[in-house]
């Protein structure tokens, strides 16, 4: 598992019963986690007075309860800094777990950069842009692609949080593989790609993706924009379901035949201070050319 755990301004502090216990920066959040189904002692006290807890409902989404958060706060992750704004459907705007990819993202680029090669990198389905706020701090040059106008903006807020509104950052609010079909026939390479794809969503035309059905045409599709010189592919899911090997063969079958390389995959986890365990939290698999 690769676990996230140079976290400062986050903590999982506690989790189980259908629920985890967070602290974000100062404020103390509980959500709902499929995924942490064994049962939790739950001695923090903070389990029984959150700042705000998140509640499903019976017929669909739900809401924030004892709502005790401003509209928008911030918090650091090494030298990047994220907006945190609560979502009507349990969101933060931040995958916490995913710090272990920007680390990766973070040490491949400065890698790269040592060995005087320039580095442009495709970060798709890139939501508030996390990814890329660490991909630009690295020193690529990225462009950011969303189908939803209000991430874009969202991420664009991230960017100059972290003091990077002057670097080459590109935002396109688009259809990926519809965005990405046009860069191939633009003749635009990318020396890495990032994609974190949805298991189901619509394009802002009402182009319909499901994971399923799409991923490995998708991913396919994706090597036709990358260099000569390619260096990375990063693919994430939080999938029910999605298997970290399924996800390494999808990269494996796409990308080592024509690229060579190697594939690494693993669940991505967060470590549980109450209880020592790390919850998991999806899966990522990275190609790299080295």
């Amino acid at each position: 598992m690769w676990l996230s755990d140079n976290w400062r301004d986050y903590a999982l502090i506690d989790c189980g019963g259908g629920e985890k216990l967070e602290r974000w920066g100062k404020y103390m959040l509980v959500r709902p986690d499929p995924q942490a189904i064994w049962e939790s002692p739950r001695r923090d006290k903070a389990w029984r007075d959150p700042d705000a807890r998140y509640l499903r409902s019976n017929t669909g989404g739900g809401h924030w309860e004892n709502h005790r958060l401003p509209a928008f706060w911030d918090i650091h992750y090494r030298d990047l800094t994220f907006r945190v704004k609560p979502m009507s459907f349990k969101h933060t705007g931040i995958f916490p777990e995913q710090a272990a990819n920007w680390d990766f993202i973070t040490e491949r680029i400065k890698k790269r950069r040592a060995a005087g090669k320039p580095m442009r990198v495709l970060n798709l389905f890139a939501y508030t842009g996390a990814a890329t706020i660490a991909a630009a701090a690295a020193g690529a040059e990225v462009c950011h692609v969303d189908a939803a106008k209000g991430m874009v903006a969202w991420a664009k807020e991230n960017a100059a949080c972290s003091g990077l509104t002057d670097r080459p950052i590109r935002w396109i609010v688009d259809d990926c593989a519809a965005f990405v079909e046009r860069e191939i026939r633009r003749g635009r390479r990318y020396d890495a790609i990032i994609m974190d794809p949805p298991s189901y969503g619509r394009g802002p035309t009402g182009q319909i993706w499901k994971m399923e059905n799409d991923l490995y045409a998708f991913v396919q599709l994706c090597t036709r924009v990358l260099s000569d010189d390619p260096d990375f592919v990063v693919l994430s899911a939080y999938t029910a379901g999605l298997n970290p090997g399924v996800a390494g063969y999808v990269l494996g079958m796409a990308l080592m035949e024509q690229h060579g390389g190697k594939v690494a995959c693993e669940e991505l986890g967060l470590p549980c201070a109450a209880s020592g365990l790390a919850l998991p939290c999806g899966c990522s698999a990275r190609w790299t050319a080295d």
